[in-house]
C-alpha cells in the first residue's frame, strides 16, 4: 500500500536570491511566527535573516536555507476557522494556481479560512488522493509549497 508522502513531491529547497514559488508563501509563514517583513516574493537580505533567525529560535542548523529541515518547522497546521498569515500563505498557493491570470478570480488572500479556502484545500486533496478533511497539516502544506497541481 502507498502512503500519501509517497507520491508527495519533496519539499523544495528556497534561498536568498529566488524570487519564483514558493517564496511568497513562506515570507507569509514567517510572518506568523513574528518576524515582519514585507510580502514581496524576493528572498533577499531580509528574507534570509528573518529565515536564520527562525532556524536560529527552533535549534536548526542555521544556513538561510529552507529545505526538508525548515520547512516541517515553519508551516502552522490550519483549518476552517483559522486566521492570520498562514492562512494567507495557503490562499497564497491558490492564487499561484489560479491559470486565469486574473487575481480578482480564485481564493482571495484575506487570511480567513472560510468556506471558499475549506472548499479549494479539500479538492487539491481530493485530486491528490490525500486524506480530505480541509485541514493543512504537514502533508498538504508539502503538496501545496512543493508546486503540485500547479500550470
Amino acid at each position: 500500500m502507498t502512503t500519501p508522502t509517497q507520491t508527495i513531491s519533496p519539499w523544495p529547497s528556497t534561498r536568498k536570491g529566488d524570487t519564483a514559488h514558493p517564496v511568497r508563501t513562506l515570507q507569509w509563514l514567517l510572518r506568523q511566527h513574528g518576524h515582519p517583513l514585507l510580502v514581496d516574493g524576493d528572498f533577499g537580505p531580509i528574507t534570509d535573516a528573518a529565515v536564520r533567525a527562525f532556524q536560529s529560535s527552533k535549534g536548526l542548523y542555521v544556513d538561510g536555507i529552507v529545505g526538508p529541515k525548515t520547512w516541517p518547522v515553519v508551516v502552522v497546521t490550519v483549518r476552517q476557522g483559522s486566521t492570520g498569515d498562514a492562512v494567507k500563505g495557503v490562499q497564497e498557493e491558490f492564487q499561484f494556481r489560479n491559470l486565469s491570470s486574473d487575481p480578482n478570480k480564485g481564493l482571495k488572500i484575506d487570511g480567513i479560512f472560510g468556506p471558499k479556502t475549506d472548499g479549494a484545500v479539500r479538492g487539491f486533496q481530493s485530486a491528490l488522493e490525500l486524506v480530505v478533511d480541509g485541514i493543512v497539516g504537514p502533508i498538504t502544506w508539502r503538496a501545496l509549497v512543493s508546486g503540485m497541481l500547479a500550470g
